[in-house]
């Protein structure tokens, strides 16, 4: 199991570590953020020019005076064109600087989004069978799919925009006080109540939004579970009960993001309602001292447009920490799908294999997919290089379980599987299964062309090699015939051909791997006696020079095998050299009996 992660500080570094390859673009963004503190300082300036020395008599402020030449600072039309001059270049540049951030947040957004699903991806393939088995692929795909960008809206809208907003509120609190303390300090009243409110929200709403998390991932296997058995709904017309059970488990989330919604909005609420109070005293105590004389109009203006930015970062930082309890709620579930850990593991100093010989050698092997439940009890068999064994057995007694053990899809709870006398938990995983040929009882296709799936056996292959597997698995004639031969798109899991056709396609990627080990799990189980008989006819070529693994309920499929090992509620009940095999070599026979 992965580990919980505690608090929302352990998520932030990890984010943060997860991000580092785009630190130099975040930092970027960080700086084009910060320009928006002395553009918003500049900002009502113009005002003060024009409310003070335009319309008044007072002098420019000393540092407006340095820059200005005295024909200017002595002339009041100068004064206002000089002023809304600078209203016009300071709202350009803010709109600039708007624009310019928004494209670099956008572009490395995406890229981190981008980097985190490839992460999640590659981590998540790397999982075992049981992960798989026992938590199903919906909510695995729906954390790759919809809660790795929380890292953008972390880093990007969360950090970056907090310390932004934070840099913003020192700077205005300074302003403002060199204007006016009293009423710097008035302002800052608010401050207090806004942190108790945030951290309050914060603690209440996190597992709220984890739940909500949790159920629209559950909507999402709803819809992946009728859509992939969409003919067993339709044979068995249970497509309104579907739509129902859909219906009820999304209403159900409706009504919990509705809530999240309304206690957002509260919270909104709250926080405004507190800047207001704050404004409407520091307006109070302002009027009161330009009317005693103590401040001046201009100064009050300036006060009341610098408070304004002064409460925006206030309201930034509030309306931050609420929405990020979401991305924070997605980035918990992100990386408790990374820390999952495989349980089949490479061992650090793990050995090459470029090509087996092909000799196994299974030792006292049990497994159970859970704890007090076993599906293999001491499985003991020798393999030479090159035999035929058949596994029969009635439906879920381990067959397919003990093939998938020998390419180390699970590892065995007890006991060990050598190949050509090295334990195969020893060797490279890519190696090892490398080393198999597969060929399923539904043979699996991908929605490409029928020379892609082919080549997936061994990517780079040239076209002519591709032929030369299809011509060997007896399916170049039926391809050639098809309107787009060889460019024919199979569709979803290959159902726009044949069961036998799909079967043969998957039979010529195997000849096109050539791996010495072969493992044939009831191929020819779902395909008529006719069809059958043409798939033998090629697996025959197929198992020459191999070790094959096949596995039958038909007895009359193994019937060219060198040993028929049968189990039985898992268990070996015999291993036996057929009668008909006479020809069986002096090697095998030594090595079963």
């Amino acid at each position: 199991m992965a580990p919980k992660l505690a608090g929302d500080i352990p998520v932030f570094r990890r984010t943060l570590l997860q991000a580092r390859s785009h630190w130099p673009h975040l930092f970027w963004i960080f700086c084009l953020g910060l320009l928006a503190a002395p553009l918003a300082l500049l900002l009502p300036l113009p005002i003060k020019i024009v409310v003070d020395s335009v319309i008044g008599t007072d002098a420019l402020p000393g540092f407006i005076q340095f820059f200005v030449p005295e024909s200017v600072a002595g002339s009041k039309s100068a004064l206002l064109i000089l002023a809304v001059c600078m209203q016009v270049l300071v709202i350009l540049f803010l709109h600039l600087q708007s624009a310019g951030i928004h494209v670099l947040q956008t572009y490395t957004g995406e890229r981190l989004t981008l980097g985190f699903r490839e992460h999640l991806f590659r981590h998540v393939q790397r999982l075992s069978f049981l992960f798989h088995d026992s938590r199903g692929t919906a909510d695995s795909i729906y954390r790759i799919q919809y809660d790795a960008p929380s890292i953008q809206y972390l880093t990007i809208y969360g950090v970056i925009p907090l310390i932004a907003a934070a840099a913003t509120l020192i700077s205005m609190i300074y302003v403002t006080a060199r204007i006016n303390l009293q009423l710097a300090l008035v302002a800052l009243t608010v401050a207090p109540f806004l942190f108790l409110l945030c951290r309050t929200y914060s603690v209440r709403m996190r597992g709220k939004y984890t739940d909500v998390k949790k159920m629209e991932s559950g909507a999402f296997n709803i819809i992946q579970e009728v859509l992939t058995a969409v003919r067993v709904v339709k044979a068995f017309g249970r497509e309104d009960s579907e739509r129902e059970r859909f219906s009820n488990h999304s209403k159900k989330t409706v009504k919990a993001r509705v809530r999240l919604s309304l206690a957002e909005g509260g919270f909104g609420l709250l926080v405004n309602l507190a800047i207001a109070l704050g404004t409407a005293a520091v307006l109070f105590i302002g009027v009161q001292n330009v009317l005693a004389g103590t401040l001046l109009l201009g100064e009050l203006l300036m006060v009341i447009a610098y408070l304004t930015q002064l409460y925006d970062p206030l309201k930034t930082i509030s309306n931050q920490i609420a929405k990020l309890q979401d991305s924070m709620a997605s980035a918990h579930r992100a990386f408790e799908l990374m820390d999952e850990i495989p349980d089949v593991m490479e061992k650090p100093d793990a050995r090459p294999l470029k090509r087996a010989i092909g000799d196994i050698e299974i030792q006292n092997v049990s497994f159970s997919y859970a704890e007090g439940f076993p599906v293999l009890q001491d499985i003991s068999l020798q393999v030479p290089a090159g035999t035929r064994v058949g596994i029969a057995g009635r439906t879920g007694a381990g067959k397919t379980t003990l093939v998938s053990l020998l390419t180390r899809f699970y590892d065995p709870d007890a006991g060990r599987i050598l190949l050509d006398g090295v334990d195969i938990s020893d060797y490279k995983l890519a190696d090892l299964r490398n080393q198999f040929s597969i060929v399923l009882q539904e043979p699996v296709l991908f929605s490409a062309s029928i020379e892609e799936n082919i080549a997936y056996a061994r990517p780079g292959a040239s076209e002519e090699e591709i032929k030369t597997a299809a011509k060997a698995a007896n399916a170049h004639d039926f391809i050639v015939n098809l309107p787009e031969g060889y460019d024919t798109l199979v569709g979803e899991r290959g159902m726009r051909l044949s069961g036998g056709e799909r079967q043969r396609i998957a039979l010529a990627r195997a000849f096109l791997k050539d791996a010495p080990i072969l493992i044939l799990d009831e191929p020819t189980s779902s395909v008529d006696v006719k069809t059958e008989a043409g798939i033998m006819q090629t697996m025959e070529r197929l198992m020459q020079g191999r070790t094959v693994f096949m596995i039958a309920h038909r007895l009359s499929t193994l019937k060219n095998c060198d040993l028929l090992l049968e189990i039985e509620n898992g268990r070996q009940v015999k291993v036996e050299i057929p009668a008909q095999d006479m020809a069986l070599p002096d090697l095998v026979k030594e090595k079963v009996n």
